[in-house]
């Protein structure tokens, strides 16, 4: 048995899918592991491509499940002991997720470790961060956009603040270690969730258990960023809105009445109820 599954959903990206396997096979990581992917019923032929590779496993759905429950259908199909979610639009240099198991390994006091997230350019991504809520989405939101601008007071403070260990409230699902015996606890992820704040929303579970979040800058995996939800920025925007909204009525009761109120004044998310 593998020590190590390393879990890859894919919808319609064949081409970062690829580089993705790539990138594993060239490099793979020293500890035992088995390669899971899970297409979400893809036109673009990826499913194909990933079978390419006699080494990895392909689960095929019948649609597009979304991401939290196309991760669980391959969480629930191996026994592997580490579980890495990983993007398909990612590429990860050798030696990142052995840094990352190491300190997992080192810490058993934490359920999950995240690396450093740059992207083609060497730029950094905030990729981690308080628990969402008004002030820290507005906070992160600042962040990101300083960052992809490049202003300069914001870039270098977030370059200053990837470069430090931390034990934040969530690390980015595009790539994300975590015991199986851990997720099993709080029960997988939330398949409420079809794109968006799963990562966070399964985080807050983890530590809801007294558990930790680890961000691990050590290593370093690059992120290509939503090419698949690029092609659909109308659909992926309402499934952030839809995700949102069932993240603030499961930790931010206070505040879901007014994102509410905020979003139908906006025009968005009317039907919902």
């Amino acid at each position: 048995m593998a020590d190590l599954s390393i879990i890859i959903v894919s919808y319609n990206a064949r081409a970062d899918l690829v580089r993705c396997l790539e990138s594993l096979h060239a490099a793979p990581p020293a500890i035992g592991h088995d390669i899971i992917v899970v297409d979400n019923q893809s036109s673009d032929g990826s499913a194909a491509a990933a079978r390419q590779w006699p080494d990895v496993t392909v689960i095929e759905n019948g649609s597009n499940l979304g991401f939290a429950r196309a991760n669980n259908i391959a969480i629930r199909a191996g026994r592997a002991p580490l579980l890495l979610l990983l993007n398909s639009d990612t590429i990860v240099p050798a030696g990142a997720i052995d840094i990352l198991v190491a300190e997992l390994n080192r810490r058993p006091d934490a359920a999950v470790a995240g690396p450093r997230l740059v992207d083609g350019q060497g730029r950094v991504e905030l990729s981690f961060g308080p628990m969402p809520g008004p002030l820290n989405e507005l906070r992160q939101k600042i962040l990101f956009r300083g960052q992809v601008l490049q202003l300069p007071l914001l870039s270098h403070f977030v370059e200053r603040t990837t470069r430090k260990p931390q034990e934040p409230g969530w690390v980015t699902g595009a790539c994300l270690l975590v015991r199986r015996s851990d997720a099993e606890a709080v029960g997988l992820l939330d398949e409420g969730y079809f794109m968006y704040l799963e990562d966070v929303d399964f985080c807050a579970a983890l530590r809801a258990r007294g558990r930790r979040i680890l961000f691990t800058p050590a290593a370093e995996v690059v992120h290509l960023r939503g090419r698949s939800a690029a092609t659909l920025p109308v659909q992926t925007r309402r499934a952030y809105r839809l995700s949102q909204v069932r993240f603030y009525e499961k930790h931010r009761m206070v505040w879901a009445p007014l994102l509410r109120l905020y979003l139908r004044l906006r025009g968005e998310l009317t039907e919902i109820k």
